[in-house]
């Protein structure tokens, strides 16, 4: 990952970015040696982790305890 000091990127912006985009690859922005910011390009996010991707996906619509059918259809049951 290619780390570049916050001056030279002031005077590069637009080939800086223009790199991230097509080599897809993130550019590190520092000053004074302290990272200040990461930029990334948008059509490849970076993502920790798959789980957890799904949260607030689903719903649950009824009740998903009861069994659908009365236990009384079912002639294994009732034996």
């Amino acid at each position: 990952m290619e780390e570049i000091h916050i001056s030279n990127f002031e005077k590069n912006i637009y080939t800086i970015i223009d790199s991230v985009i097509h080599s897809h690859q993130p550019v590190l922005i520092s000053d004074k040696g302290k990272l200040l910011v990461k930029i990334v390009p948008i059509l490849y996010p970076e993502q920790d982790s798959w789980l957890g991707c799904m949260i607030d996906k689903g719903k649950i619509r009824g009740d998903i305890i009861s069994p659908i059918e009365n236990v009384g259809n079912w002639k294994v049951l009732s034996e």
